[in-house]
């Protein structure tokens, strides 16, 4: 048996708690930090279906737009920087390509482009990069970061030359991209769509309504003594369909609900997959804050965002790595005191969350 088989992962998780009305919660700048969301999902015990306003939330996130092939040069055309990098923000990741062995591209709605290459690829592009930080005897991976908006990187200068002249002449790029650009939407982005294969695309909504759902008893904020894993496990299976019974009978899962437990009647189970926006999962939370104000409510919300397993990026603009799992994912606990808890973690190939 491989050494590496009979370890634990490494894994980070790093909790953080405030409350809504704490002028320097950082929640804002932590959603905004995971750029590359492809599933949301949120958990509300004693709950059948969601009212109108949340619902709405559920359905008003972006679409945005599948392109096949796209050449990578095709990012540096001087219409689209000025119409849509220069302009607003640009969410753009390569679809299908893994971190691991495939060439992977990322383009941040801070302009920044980042690329993470196998070595013969590097070589061939002919650019300043530095080694992957995941390599682990020889440097096989490279990744190039370049911010479109600096002055050397304006149409003309060199430095946008010599990218270019890389991504046309020597290695000439191609990935089935997925792109959306807030607030600007698609009309920024016809000008490129048109001239390739595209389709666009609207955020897939499921929801399954829950009965007599073994639940921790969150009676209160004071969460300091709970085990934050096993909270997250729990919320993992319920979102994935596994029983957390451990019944005798049962070899599927050992997986069990945290005590304190109790028995919610009802839970309602929402999740929204595509290439989600911050701003739109910013509003979601905003929503999920006005259902819990409801005065006879006495319960909580879940709220669990997943970033893309092999985007280039995790947090901010950290480097992404894959080896086991690829997590990075937060998750957030909301009460009806306006506290919340927040959990962010990532998997045995990343920097430690913000």
């Amino acid at each position: 048996m491989s050494g590496d088989l009979d370890r634990t992962p490494r894994s980070l998780l790093v909790c953080d708690r405030s409350s809504f009305l704490n002028e320097k919660n950082r929640l804002s700048s932590q959603v905004e930090q995971l750029h590359f969301n492809y599933k949301v999902s949120v958990l509300l015990p004693e709950c059948s279906s969601a009212p109108s306003h949340l619902d709405a939330a559920f359905n008003s996130f972006s679409s945005f737009y599948l392109i096949r092939e796209l050449p990578i040069h095709e990012l540096l055309e001087k219409h689209f920087l000025e119409t849509a990098v220069y302009q607003g923000s640009v969410y753009g990741v390569s679809y299908g390509t893994r971190i691991d062995e495939d060439n992977c591209v990322a383009l941040m709605p801070n302009g920044q482009l980042s690329l993470s290459l196998d070595k013969d690829s590097f070589e061939l592009l002919g650019v300043e990069g530095k080694p992957s930080r995941f390599n682990h005897r020889t440097n096989c991976r490279f990744v190039v970061s370049i911010d479109l908006t600096d002055s050397s990187m304006a149409p003309g200068g060199r430095g946008y030359q010599r990218l270019v002249t890389g991504l046309t002449s020597r290695l000439r790029l191609k990935a089935d991209f997925l792109l959306s650009h807030h607030p600007g939407g698609g009309a920024s982005l016809q000008p490129l769509l048109s001239r390739y294969d595209w389709s666009e695309h609207r955020p897939e909504v499921s929801s399954r309504t829950l009965t007599d759902l073994s639940c921790p008893a969150l009676l209160t904020s004071d969460l300091q003594s709970r085990d934050p894993h096993g909270f997250l496990e729990w919320l993992g299976a319920v979102d994935a369909h596994v029983g957390c019974e451990n019944s005798s009978s049962s070899f599927l899962s050992s997986l069990v609900c945290p005590e304190p437990k109790t028995t919610a009647s009802r839970a309602l189970s929402v999740s929204v997959c595509g290439l989600l926006l911050p701003q739109d999962v910013h509003r979601l939370i905003q929503q999920i804050r006005r259902y819990l104000e409801q005065p006879r409510l006495e319960s909580w919300a879940s709220l669990t965002v997943h970033g893309f397993v092999d985007s280039p990026v995790s947090w901010g603009g950290s480097e992404h790595g894959v080896l086991r799992g690829g997590e990075n994912f937060y998750s957030l606990l909301m009460l009806p005191d306006h506290t919340y808890h927040l959990h962010l973690a990532t998997g045995a190939h990343d920097t430690c969350p913000p």
